[in-house]
């Protein structure tokens, strides 16, 4: 088994390509050893201790070091543990539920439904492949109608990226803004 590693524009994430699917349709994160507990892989990857989030894409996953932690001395006990959990035969996940999104999916009257039904297809055709290919990941969050603002829940790499805010006001909310004109500003979903 051979894994690519590439760097995300978060210097403290780095992606990892094992050359297989790894959640195929969705995405999941882990932002605590608990929530690591769900996942014999989060697990192990959270145990080598300098861990501080994991994140799982369909063909990728990212994972997030402690500000103290050096990529050159954290990057072989990862890919072992990668490796390991993949030719192990173990599930990826434990429980069921997929976190597809952050979605909070609130109550919308018909127009505002047109709109976020807009907003949420901009994402999963335009924005969210692009994201993904830096190992992050941007899920709707909630649309508020009378004011126009979109929020969004940046994932993996883009979690906590000196970058992100910028991807998010010039990339993103330009296209919203561009393709959906009743978006008059994008936020970030914080937690």
């Amino acid at each position: 088994m051979f894994i690519q590693t590439e760097t995300t524009p978060n210097p403290e994430v780095l992606k990892f390509l094992p050359g297989r699917e790894v959640l195929g349709e969705g995405a999941r994160e882990f932002r605590t050893p608990e929530e690591g507990d769900a996942s014999p892989l989060a697990k192990a990857l959270f145990d080598l201790g300098d861990v501080t989030r994991v994140f799982f894409g369909p063909d990728f996953l990212t994972v997030t070091k402690g500000e103290d932690a050096q990529w050159p001395h954290l990057k072989a006990p990862i890919l072992a543990a990668i490796m390991d959990h993949f030719t192990s035969g173990r599930p990826l996940v434990l429980d069921a539920t997929q976190d597809g999104g952050h979605d909070e999916d609130g109550v919308y009257d018909e127009e505002a439904s047109q709109i976020v039904a807009e907003i949420k297809e901009l994402l999963d055709t335009r924005i969210r492949p692009a994201v993904a290919q830096d190992g992050g990941d941007i899920v709707f969050s909630r649309f508020e109608p009378k004011t126009g603002v979109v929020w969004l829940h940046m994932r993996g790499a883009c979690s906590g990226c000196p970058s992100s805010s910028a991807t998010l006001k010039s990339g993103v909310e330009n296209m919203l803004k561009h393709y959906v004109p009743e978006v008059t500003r994008v936020e970030q979903t914080l937690g």
